[in-house]
């Protein structure tokens, strides 16, 4: 159960009307030690991505359409200019953010958004250089088509590998067809280079029939992604219907089953696609969620500051409110723990930051910017 604390609150308001806050951290139980929970910032209105700079700022993405930079002290910046018109519908906005791997010598930020044009929207990828406080030279590096008028499943999430290409992950856009389609944008995983442009080793680079920065497809919702910090393969959790979310570590080239095969049902309860859970040719997941948790955000902990959570994998989760701390023996889930049940938030992203705790985005209109790091380790 939540500990009573008093709260201490240090407030700064900008001229936006959010706020940073600083506070007593809240304790709650957990199977390595006592967690403690603090507030760095909070009045953001449905934040989505976070990322972290060198300097030691924040950069944290806003829903309806801003980018925000937060102060170490958790002051928040008036909403920085340069950012794309986004389509804030259902679920579309500003999502993911993403600072270049070489940001000292080219301070590039990358943008994940749902981009308004002809037949209504899609997931696109902008950047634009971060100079003082504003973005500059922004120009858009990758557009999902067709554009869809629908509100739901635009994914996003954004992950450099090892090499610097750039993964961008996507939605079926409530289209169950696209998905299985290499023509069609939606429900693929793409990956491109940094201004744009194709990798030669991608799996259907020069192919005619197919999208060209294609690296899986048939998915349904990836909101979740993050880079293996031993293999440097991408993982990532997706949202599946009534149940079947999923844990993947998509492989170039191949088919992850939807709306095909599915472990979970239609919200009215009928079956999905062939009512299969299993056909020849489509992937399995590595690890499911039935009933759905609705996983968002992932990240891998490898930060000495807390040792007994090294190696192991943490998922946010939106419909049961909580963290997923998983532990792993190579690609298997051996073990499962549900952190925070108490804290009462939609968990939309997860990141370790450089000071080796993690950090928490709470999706709501007034949402929080959290560090979550374990008591007995400080």
């Amino acid at each position: 159960m939540k500990t009573p604390l008093a709260l201490l609150l240090a407030v700064a308001i900008t001229g936006c009307g959010a706020r940073g806050a600083a506070e007593a951290a809240s304790q709650f139980p957990s199977e390595k030690g006592t967690i403690e929970v603090s507030t760095v910032a909070e009045g953001l209105e449905h934040p989505w991505g976070l990322a972290f700079l060198p300097d030691g700022r924040k950069l944290v993405t806003e829903r309806p359409g801003r980018l925000r930079i937060v102060d170490p002290d958790g002051k928040l910046s008036a909403p920085v200019q340069g950012v794309p018109e986004v389509w804030a519908r259902g679920q579309g906005g500003l999502l993911d953010v993403a600072v270049d791997p070489e940001f000292a010598k080219t301070p590039w930020i990358y943008l994940s958004f749902s981009e308004p044009g002809d037949g209504g929207a899609g997931t696109a990828v902008a950047r634009g250089k971060l100079v003082d406080g504003a973005l500059q030279d922004v120009s858009v590096i990758f557009r999902q088509l067709p554009k869809l008028d629908a509100g739901q499943h635009f994914g996003s999430r954004l992950v450099f590998d090892r090499e610097g290409r750039l993964y961008v992950t996507s939605g079926d856009r409530g289209n169950w067809d696209n998905p299985q389609l290499l023509d069609k944008g939606q429900g693929k995983i793409f990956r491109i280079e940094r201004d744009g442009s194709i990798p030669a080793d991608n799996p259907y680079a020069g192919r005619e029939d197919a999208l060209p920065a294609i690296w899986s497809y048939g998915h349904r919702n990836v909101q979740g992604a993050a880079l293996h910090p031993q293999t440097g393969k991408l993982w990532q959790t997706e949202h599946g219907a009534r149940g079947g979310d999923e844990l993947n570590v998509p492989a170039p080239g191949k088919n992850y089953g939807w709306p095909v095969i599915t472990l979970g049902v239609n919200y009215s309860g009928a079956p999905i696609g062939s009512g299969k859970a299993e056909m020849e040719g489509m992937e399995q997941p590595i690890h499911h969620w039935t009933p759905s948790i609705a996983p968002s955000g992932l990240a891998f902990y490898t930060a000495d500051r807390f040792p007994a959570w090294r190696g192991n994998l943490f998922v946010g989760a939106l419909a049961f409110q909580r963290v997923v701390r998983l532990e792993l023996d190579g690609e298997k889930v051996v073990h499962e723990e549900a952190l925070l049940t108490d804290l009462g938030e939609r968990i939309r992203d997860v990141r370790q930051g450089p000071d080796g705790f993690l950090y928490l985005l709470t999706d709501a209109p007034k949402g929080k910017l959290l560090r979550v790091g374990l008591a007995a380790a400080k």
